[in-house]
């Protein structure tokens, strides 16, 4: 079973990284990083991202990265900003990289597949055969509507070990895991720009009532010239599939 090796972070970093740092009573800490702009976007309307948070922002993303067990995304982010996912602007270990992919769409040259000693993972549907090199594990699952469920991913990653999980990308791929009760924190880094149109933070479904918008405990931290928005959703967080039995 993998563990990140714990050692005392020193001030503020504890305040914001020490609740990742437990277990969950299923054994899990899964949490969504999103960088957004002050209007909330997450990129422009053709997909440019880099960079909208400053460097203290992707510092603090990259801190996250060098504590987890495995960092996810979802093949849109993959194919469109082909990121490496490791720890390059802190000292750390480079996580594991996962990417959801149900068809198979993410080439073999894709730099998060870069043989640098992290297990790389491929989560896909059961009946897709993904042609990738030796060395890249294939997590073969059911697909409703060519999507797999949060659960079951989760439930794949704790059975191969990885139990502290950064949920990094895109804001769709966020969204699903928000959505499903899968989260335990929510990171929303906000950057001091306004970009006035587009792609959005979130995708979620429409709400009738404020009496029904999410409001969870939130601490705020600054980051440089941004801001952290630490979101507490362990009180929804749902138990994880295999993990319900395993503790």
């Amino acid at each position: 079973m993998v563990r990140t090796k714990m050692v005392p972070l020193p001030p503020p970093w504890d305040a914001i990284f020490g609740p990742l740092r437990g277990d969950a009573a299923d054994g899990f800490i899964v949490v969504g990083q999103i960088g957004q702009s002050l209007d909330g976007r997450v990129a422009t309307t053709s997909g440019r991202s880099h960079y909208i948070n400053g460097p203290g922002g992707l510092a603090h993303l990259h801190r996250l990265r060098a504590i987890v067990d495995a960092v996810v995304v979802g093949v849109g982010t993959a194919l469109t900003d082909d990121p490496q996912l490791t720890v390059r602007h802190v000292a750390g270990r480079n996580p594991a990289r996962v990417v959801i992919d149900p068809g198979a769409r993410l080439p073999a040259a894709a730099k998060m597949f870069a043989r640098d000693g992290a297990r790389r993972l491929v989560v896909t549907a059961h009946d897709v055969k993904p042609q990738l090199p030796a060395g890249i594990e294939i997590v073969e699952l059911e697909t409703f509507q060519r999507r797999i469920a949060p659960e079951a991913i989760l439930s794949a990653l704790h059975e191969r070990g990885l139990r502290r999980i950064l949920i990094e990308g895109g804001a769709e791929t966020v969204s699903r895991f928000l959505v499903a009760n899968c989260l335990d924190r929510l990171h929303v880094v906000v950057a001091p720009i306004i970009m006035g149109t587009g792609r959005p933070s979130f995708n979620l479904p429409p709400i009738e009532r404020l009496q029904d918008a999410l409001r969870a405990p939130m601490k705020i931290h600054q980051l440089d010239g941004d801001v952290l928005f630490d979101c507490d959703l362990t009180a929804q967080r749902r138990a994880i599939g295999a993990a319900k039995t395993s503790m």
